[in-house]
């Protein structure tokens, strides 16, 4: 049986809304038990301290448990609880209730800054959080150029850290977490923050970290990073966990329901009073859960609604599908369309979309008849979720855009 590095029992988190505790001198203390009931019969409400509060659970009833090795994604919705969860497995912040468990040496790399000391140089930083994590100098010693040469900040290693700006300070404060003697590491959202060129050095570092039997938990929106990395991951909702397996199955579960939302919204804020308007996309086939969860990588048929309020002779139809960066991975168009007043149906039949697991979004795009005057143009929502098992290794960064199956054979030529 593989060791527990974290185990997390029934563990919440509860917060008071309101203002926040203010301790004032004995004086002020008398005064207030003495002037309290003239006040609640008056009514007032000018101190803060007898305002009623209201209580808000960030994390309520959340158990699970990390095996040592593992790289684990934390998916969820702004405020879902997530930067909690790792504040409370930091020591940063106390749970209200339950217990977590964690097996060695932790690091944390949360919000720019945690863990630093303003006042003092990037070198001293260093030792100091070396010494936090129980180190001895000859150990912080071995690893210090390392770090340095890791955050590129060779000519700012003796100035203090107040003066770094905002990616300096993660380029240092990710170089130590990741090279200190630590079992354990906490990543927060804080990779967005450095350049595109620093974020991939460090997805191959964690990815490193990783194959070194170091555990680590890692907070992104960004679904592509979760899924290179990490090959289980946990879905925080509203506070709650919604679920824990893998990666492939709980993105797609969250990216679907994510998808799903913003729905109905879309088509209810679109002008019906125009020409021409899409309402709405599905897998045909092959059937899901859900109409934009696409689970196979064998033959796929799409289909767009369209409604004509005017007849349209020699239309003009485009479409592409895009990746989350933005990038054209296909596209096509069709001229000549006869549409009466009606409700149409354009469907695609593909061979297959063998695109990797992602979410990706659809363009539709109708023009009048000449291509000239366009009628409607539609960011297909939901986006199209693809929940297919990767065919490389989930954390193989140079997978490519195609999820395409194939056979590799390997034979000895006589000389």
């Amino acid at each position: 049986m593989s060791q527990i590095a974290i185990r997390v029992e029934s563990l919440g988190k509860r917060y008071r809304i309101g203002a926040g505790e203010r301790y004032g001198t004995l004086r002020e203390t008398i005064a207030q038990g003495v002037t309290a009931p003239l006040r609640r019969l008056r009514g007032f409400r000018g101190d803060p301290r007898d305002r009623p509060r209201t209580e808000f659970w960030a994390l309520r009833d959340v158990s699970f448990q990390v095996e040592r090795g593992a790289v684990v994604g934390v998916i969820g919705r702004n405020g879902a609880g997530k930067t909690t969860l790792l504040r409370i497995l930091s020591r940063i912040t106390e749970p209200t209730e339950g217990r977590a468990e964690l097996r060695g040496r932790v690091g944390s790399l949360l919000e720019v800054g945690t863990g630093f000391h303003a006042e003092l140089t990037g070198r001293e930083n260093v030792y100091l959080n070396g010494a936090i994590l129980g180190m001895r100098k000859r150990e912080i010693d071995r690893k210090f150029d390392d770090i340095v040469a890791f955050a590129e900040l060779e000519e700012f290693v003796d100035t203090p850290v107040k003066r770094y700006s905002s990616g300096m300070y993660v380029r240092l404060a990710f170089a130590v977490a990741a090279h200190l003697e630590t079992e354990i590491m906490l990543v927060d959202e804080i990779l967005a923050v450095g350049d595109l060129r620093f974020q991939r050095k460090c997805l191959g570092k964690i990815d490193e970290v990783a194959r070194d039997g170091r555990t680590v938990l890692f907070i992104s929106h960004q679904m592509n990073q979760i899924r290179r990395l990490c090959g289980r991951s946990m879905w925080l909702d509203a506070g709650h966990l919604r679920a824990f397996g893998s990666t492939v199955d709980v993105a797609s579960q969250y990216e679907a329901e994510a998808g799903s939302r913003v729905t109905q919204a879309s088509l209810a804020s679109r002008d019906d009073r125009l020409d021409a308007r899409f309402l709405g996309w599905e897998i045909g086939e092959p059937r899901a859960e859900r109409p934009n969860l696409l689970t196979s990588l064998g033959p796929v048929r799409v289909r767009f609604l369209l409604r004509a309020n005017r007849p349209i002779r020699g239309g003009h139809h485009g479409i592409g599908l895009y990746d989350a960066e933005g990038r054209l991975l296909w596209g096509a168009s069709t001229d000549g369309l006869r549409l009466d007043v009606g409700i149409h149906e354009i469907v695609y039949d593909f061979d297959a979309l063998p695109v990797v697991p992602g979410n990706y979004a659809w363009h539709v795009t109708m023009f009048a008849e000449g291509g000239v005057d366009l009628l409607d143009s539609w960011q297909a929502v939901p986006d199209l979720i693809v929940g297919t098992e990767p065919l490389g290794h989930h954390r193989d960064e140079w997978a490519g855009f195609l999820n395409i199956p194939c056979k590799v054979t390997v034979r000895q030529q006589t000389e």
